[in-house]
């Protein structure tokens, strides 16, 4: 386990990272469950995030730039490496 960047999120974030390794290892890769348990503490850990980045100024920066530059369907795909990089019609 890693720390947050937030010294303050470390205890969420390592609850949240405890449970979703049990649930996806015990659960998910044997077919038990396919619904990750552990989005209560997920939320928990994001909340303190996003209140660290208010806290430090960088989420309205984030906010601006997401808002002024927003990733296109394509673009998000691309990142997750879906897309092929041939067009359709060349295929």
């Amino acid at each position: 386990m890693s720390v947050s960047f937030a010294p303050e999120c470390t205890e969420a974030k390592n609850k949240y990272d405890d449970c979703f390794n049990k649930w996806y290892t015990e659960k998910f890769l044997q077919g038990k469950s396919l619904e990750n348990e552990c989005t209560e503490l997920w939320d928990s850990y994001i909340t303190c995030v996003n209140t660290a980045l208010a806290k430090q100024k960088i989420k309205p920066m984030l906010d601006k730039a997401r808002e002024d530059q927003p990733f296109s369907s394509e673009e998000i795909r691309q990142s997750a490496g879906t897309l092929d990089s041939k067009p359709e019609s060349k295929r």
